[in-house]
């Protein structure tokens, strides 16, 4: 992304009332006003043509539920990208899509503009996936009833890392799946704050020990006991890539 751009989010959508939601608060919200990035929601059944304004119909084949047509989505995001210009990465969100995860944020947030559908339904047709090269994300083992809470989510995951967003650049270093490079894929270590002794529960003497070198070696070691006892598969994949490294 160029110094001079503004990282920018385009929404087609069938509920574009829904938006800005909640990444109109807190600190995207502040972010939005402040003009850090720019949002652009799209209601996806102004690009229909039919009487009834219709975007979608019954799935060959058989089965239950209805299918958002291609025609109206292809018109749909040639009209936002004749609009807000070309997006960098096209994105469907989608339960069978590549699993949304930190290293995936990081590249959306360097990504000059994105555009994301929303679907409803039973999905969209296969077709427009295609011809618009839609990449395919998903937040997860779930279904929802439609895209637009998982548009949200990604959203704001991606404008936290935009420069100026967060007060101090260095907190994003050391949260889960971004711990710094000798943690790199861990969960987050755990934190505390005033009071020192709160409910018959003191904070670990390392942290006030003043010892920055044991503190490190403190948080590093609990976010690998954390990560072990929750998340198995990061912890797998933590040990082989440094195996890998001193090989």
């Amino acid at each position: 992304m160029s110094a001079m751009s503004k990282w920018q989010a385009t929404v087609l959508t069938l509920f574009p009332e829904m938006f800005p939601g909640l990444l109109g608060a807190s600190l995207p919200g502040k972010a939005l006003g402040e003009g850090l990035w720019q949002l652009n929601a799209v209601n996806i059944r102004d690009f229909a043509t039919s009487k009834h304004a219709n975007v979608d119909d019954t799935p060959y084949g058989g089965g239950a539920g209805m299918v958002m047509r291609p025609d109206v989505l292809d018109a749909a995001i040639k009209g936002a990208e004749a609009k807000f210009g070309p997006a960098s990465r096209k994105i469907y969100l989608s339960p069978r899509g590549r699993v949304l995860n930190q290293t995936l944020v990081k590249e959306l947030a360097a990504a000059e503009s994105l555009l994301l559908l929303c679907g409803r339904y039973e999905g969209v047709d296969q077709r427009v996936i295609d011809a618009q090269n839609l990449e395919e994300v998903s937040l997860g083992d779930f279904v929802l009833a439609g895209g637009e809470v998982a548009a949200m989510a990604l959203v704001e995951a991606c404008v936290r890392l935009l420069p100026g967003v967060l007060g101090n650049a260095a907190t994003t270093d050391e949260e889960s799946f971004s711990l710094g490079e000798e943690g790199a894929g861990l969960l987050e270590y755990p934190h505390y704050t005033k009071p020192q002794e709160w409910n018959g529960q003191a904070v670990p003497e390392v942290l006030i020990s003043g010892h920055h070198e044991k503190i490190r070696l403190w948080r590093q070691e609990e976010a690998e006991k954390i990560t072990k006892n929750r998340r198995p598969d990061l912890y797998e994949r933590y040990v082989l890539g440094h195996k890998a490294a001193s090989e």
